[in-house]
This record gives structure tokens, C-alpha cells and sequence, in this order.
């Protein structure tokens, strides 16, 4: 089924320093930052290009 390790055991692999936390969660914080920013402008163009056709079609 699955491996059967103690969970008190600590995991291998790639152990950041402090500083390289704290580079990859600034990383991380503006990478969510321009998505959000690039999502909303795809939202306010899609807005603007369909203007006011958006309620006449509806009804």
C-alpha cells in the first residue's frame, strides 16, 4: 500500500536556508500578484469589448 515511515522521521531533500524562503515566498507572493493582475485585466477588456450588448442578448 504505502511506505511505512514514522512521521518523526525528517523527509530528504532540498533544505532552504532562511533567506531562500523568504526569496521563494517574495517569489511566489509577486508570481500571484500578476496573475491576479493579468486575469483581471483578460475581465475589465472582455467587459469593455461587450459593453452594453451583454444585456439586450440576455433578455
Amino acid at each position: 500500500m504505502g511506505r511505512s515511515e514514522d512521521t518523526s522521521e525528517r523527509r530528504e531533500g532540498v533544505v532552504l536556508t532562511p533567506e531562500q524562503e523568504k526569496s521563494r515566498r517574495a517569489r511566489n507572493i509577486a508570481i500571484g500578484v500578476a496573475v491576479a493582475l493579468f486575469v483581471a485585466l483578460f475581465y475589465f477588456v472582455t467587459i469593455v469589448k461587450l459593453g452594453g450588448n451583454v444585456v439586450p442578448r440576455a433578455g
